[in-house]
């Protein structure tokens, strides 16, 4: 059963400190560009996942193409996918063994959400951490 109680919630944001966002873009008026910046503002490691753009940065990160190219433990994934595409990032998050997925606003799939939980994962869908960070209060993260 994905998070929905705003206290688990909140606990997972405060317990983060490092964010995969999986389809970051460079682009201004991409979403994921701008909550990128607002998750490193409240203090969050966020590394991008894009393998359109691999090798590239992203607000000071290098692009990774996969998950399992980043070689450090990941607290959430982001995804920024359609909902059919989701389900592939699910598999890579709990492959590389991070803690949690957060699945995006308007991105809902069941199947890979019980996958997660399956293999030990806390699950939050269709919802933005951007969003939640305000309206829990979440304090800022320090390093």
């Amino acid at each position: 059963m994905p998070l929905t109680d705003p206290a688990a919630i909140k606990d997972l944001l405060e317990n983060a400190r490092t964010i995969a966002l999986v389809g970051a873009s460079d682009r201004p008026d991409r979403p994921s560009y701008g909550v990128m910046r607002f998750l490193q503002n409240h203090g969050y490691r966020v590394i991008p996942v894009n393998p359109q753009i691999t090798g590239e940065h992203v607000h000071g990160e290098y692009v990774w193409r996969e998950l399992s190219q980043i070689g450090e433990p990941i607290d959430i994934v982001d995804i920024f996918r359609r909902p059919q595409a989701a389900g592939e990032a699910v598999d890579e998050a709990i492959a590389v063994g991070a803690k949690a997925v957060w699945m995006q606003l308007g991105v809902v799939n069941e199947e890979a959400a019980a996958r997660a939980e399956a293999a030990g994962l806390k699950v939050v869908m269709d919802r933005c951490p951007a969003i939640d960070i305000p309206r829990f209060g979440v304090a800022s993260i320090t390093p």
